[in-house]
């Protein structure tokens, strides 16, 4: 029964979408307002379709409904409630189910918020885009990538296999999964917009203003997933590290660098009407990095911890993302003569200078990743090779990339638009370029040394203090009009100050790991208290771990004299191998990270107890950054004060007219 309803619940899905994508197809050709207002029925049936198709899975793994193979294979009767319920998204065809279920919902409600325009050609053009994307995903899962078939043949495991050892041990799965997809597929929506765009000719700034928002949140998920997966990775893979440079990782990165690229460039379009091409262009390749992210997780051309194994999707979606890229480009070099932007950057030291070079940089760091994780695969298709490309490379490129953005993150938000003058840059930014050289000179009293770390350390104040400053001077503003202290710091450019802040903590913390970090392996007899950088560790014996999914072993340790850790090593459902769960004692200034290095002896379980144990400072500023990254993301989605409708005259102001003194960006989005 519930592989009947899934499969009805998918085919609902497809045939609505192809429905939409008809009837909006007819109704933009034949000018029919009637057929253009019907499209979002459609988008409301597909949504309809993908939560039929979830409930059956759910209710399949919840039941434990073995006669499907998925099922089978990623659920068992010892896996606890929270896992089986995530198990929907734990292997390759549950996890394009829930990439479908949000991708519909992102659709209908899309599709309603403009309902009242539903007659509009870019309204059905995005919709219409949007549900071939729809129909893409569902024949998908009607095709090669079937979660509700069938199993056939003996069971694979007695009582089921349950999900994969790394997705039953730490309760992230429920959360980092669905705001990496909130981010990935919510790019569908603003990239659908862009195509609309340039098909209607409507290549102005209107397609900038509806889906802005829809951007800002992706963006903000895209983030927010990013930063929980480090945090995962760093809770439960026992390596002690948030970040390897992982094909998959890189795969989440890149899509999260062109969208950061594309919010800072819309801004000058919205502004000055320049960038067009770019903006377009980034979109573009926002949506099909995620496609192409997709296609390196689900492909099985990648061995990576996190990447799904055993799938024949892969020519599907490298098809997939070829002919996203094609209709881009197309669509771009087709309107091209309709892109030229009215005017040009007048001056590079300006605004819209400082963002085209922040462009630049993010579109340099993004090729690199993109390099570095996609040219092993062109080695082994070309000459059978295998080869990695590991932290060395990025590192080599990536940091100085790094301290650059921040460099800019500092001082474009200070510069006025059109050209600075003297006077302004000094105004501006005397006092954060104090901030700077003043916490290098104290890092370098303070006994550090090295450029990576005095670099970051100095930019990140810089930075912090310039963001800071802008925050100070837009409240006190707001305050002075009587608008309150709130409303001075809401909307997309203050907003965007908070982001700032939130990227340089983050900046800070890795910087600080990075280069601060000390490992070591220590083996104790039971009693026996070792000290490794500054930190004691007393380690208590052995104790079992039993419980219905996992058996294995917890050594406990008191760290410093006070709480006690276990650190564990477990094996889920027979699982041979083991999974290492560290133990991790987390400060304000630093974190001590314990993982069991070998098995307790057989023979001897209240024998000694070899760790891993690794110091690094400022780790948990990476998951507050990420934090305030995510809650500046919800003040710039919140409206500010409106500007009145620039006068046309503005743009005719000599060269050397100055801004007001007003802060840049005091409440109020461009």
């Amino acid at each position: 029964m519930n592989g009947t309803l899934g499969h009805v619940g998918l085919i609902l899905g497809l045939l609505s979408a192809l429905a939409g994508v008809a009837t909006l197809g007819a109704g933009l050709a034949g000018h029919r307002p009637a057929l253009l207002a019907r499209g979002r029925s459609y988008a409301l049936l597909t949504l309809a379709g993908a939560v039929v198709a979830t409930v059956a899975m759910e209710h399949a793994l919840l039941t434990r409904d073995f006669s499907l193979a998925y099922v089978a294979a990623n659920s068992s009767r010892e896996t606890p409630l929270i896992y089986t319920i995530t198990g929907m998204w734990s292997a390759l065809q549950g996890s394009i189910l829930l990439w479908a279920l949000i991708l519909t919902g992102y659709v209908a409600f899309s599709a309603h918020h403009f309902r009242r325009r539903a007659t509009d050609p870019l309204i059905g053009w995005a919709t219409l885009v949007a549900l071939v994307v729809t129909a893409y995903f569902f024949a998908l899962m009607l095709g090669p990538a079937d979660p509700f078939a069938a199993r056939t043949g003996a069971m694979p495991c007695v009582g089921g296999c349950g999900p994969n050892p790394l997705l039953q041990d730490n309760v992230l799965v429920a959360f980092h999964p669905v705001l990496l997809y909130l981010g990935f597929v919510g790019f569908t929506i603003p990239f659908s917009f862009a195509v609309a765009s340039l098909v209607t000719g409507r290549v102005g700034e209107g397609w900038l203003v509806e889906s802005r928002r829809f951007t800002l949140f992706a963006w903000a998920f895209l983030t927010v997933g990013v930063v929980l997966g480090a945090w995962w990775s760093y809770q439960t893979d026992g390596w002690g590290g948030f970040w390897g440079w992982d094909p998959v990782e890189n795969a989440a990165l890149l899509p999260w660098l062109t969208g950061t690229a594309y919010l800072h460039s819309v801004m000058v379009q919205e502004r000055r009407g320049l960038l067009r091409i770019w903006n377009l262009s980034l979109l573009v390749a926002t949506f099909s990095l995620t496609i192409l992210g997709t296609f390196l997780t689900r492909s099985a051309v990648l061995q990576s911890v996190h990447a799904f194994s055993d799938s024949s999707i892969g020519p599907a979606l490298l098809g997939f993302f070829a002919a996203v890229l094609a209709v881009g480009i197309g669509l771009i070099g087709w309107r091209g003569d309709r892109l030229a932007s009215p005017g040009t950057i007048d001056a590079p030291v300006s605004r819209e200078g400082a963002f085209l070079v922040n462009n630049l940089l993010f579109a340099a760091f993004a090729f690199i990743v993109l390099l570095g994780t996609v040219f092993p695969l062109f080695v082994q298709a070309v000459n059978g090779q295998s080869i990695t490309v590991g932290r060395p490379f990025f590192d080599a490129f990536t940091v100085p990339l790094g301290i650059a953005l921040l460099f800019f993150m500092a001082v474009a938000p200070a510069l006025p638009w059109r050209k600075a003058s003297p006077g302004v840059l000094r105004r501006r930014l005397v006092l954060p370029a104090w901030a700077g050289v003043l916490t290098v000179v104290a890092c370098v009293l303070a006994g550090i040394r090295g450029i990576t770390p005095l670099g970051a350390f100095g930019l990140g104040a810089f930075a912090a203090a310039s963001a800071l400053r802008q925050l100070v001077l837009a409240a006190v503003a707001a305050q002075r009009r009587g608008l309150g202290v709130w409303r001075g710091v809401v909307g997309r450019a203050n907003g965007g100050m908070v982001v700032h802040l939130g990227v340089i903590v983050i900046a800070v913390g890795l910087s600080a790991a990075g280069s601060f970090g000390h490992r070591g392996e220590l083996s104790f007899a039971r009693g026996q208290t070792l000290s490794f950088d500054g930190h004691t560790f007393t380690f208590l014996g052995w104790q079992p771990l039993d419980t219905p999914a996992e058996k294995g072993e917890q050594a406990v340790f008191r760290v410093d004299g006070g709480a006690t850790f276990r650190p564990t090593l477990g094996f889920f459902n027979g699982d041979a191998q083991g999974t290492a769960t560290p133990a991790v004692d987390s400060s304000a200034l630093a974190d001590v990270y314990v993982s069991i290095a070998a098995a307790p002896p057989v023979d001897s379980p209240r024998g000694p107890a070899t760790l891993d144990v690794i110091v690094q400072p400022l780790v948990m500023w990476l998951w507050v950054g990420g934090g305030l990254t995510a809650a500046g993301a919800v003040l710039a989605a919140v409206p500010g004060r409106r500007r009145r409708p620039t006068d046309p005259v503005s743009v005719l102001l000599p060269e050397s007219a100055e801004e007001p003194s007003v802060p840049a960006g005091a409440g109020v989005a461009p």
